[in-house]
């Protein structure tokens, strides 16, 4: 399943690295495709769509759902 998250806050590498962290946290299988410019966030994982938000937002992100 595909979920698309707005997330403010990512502003260098290290954020995109922290943030597919967190996802991967939730599930290890998960893909992550980041476009920082467009505060994008696109996760393919069969995770519920909470869970990965709540991993996102505890790394000090602002996440629109």
């Amino acid at each position: 399943m595909q979920h698309v998250f707005e997330v403010q806050g990512m502003t260098c590498g290290h954020c995109e690295r922290a943030v597919t962290q967190a996802v991967q946290g939730v599930d290890a299988a998960a893909q992550v495709k980041i476009d920082r410019s467009a505060h994008r966030v696109e996760v393919q994982s069969d995770a519920p769509r909470e869970a990965l938000s709540a991993a996102i937002a505890e790394e000090g992100y602002k996440v629109t759902p």
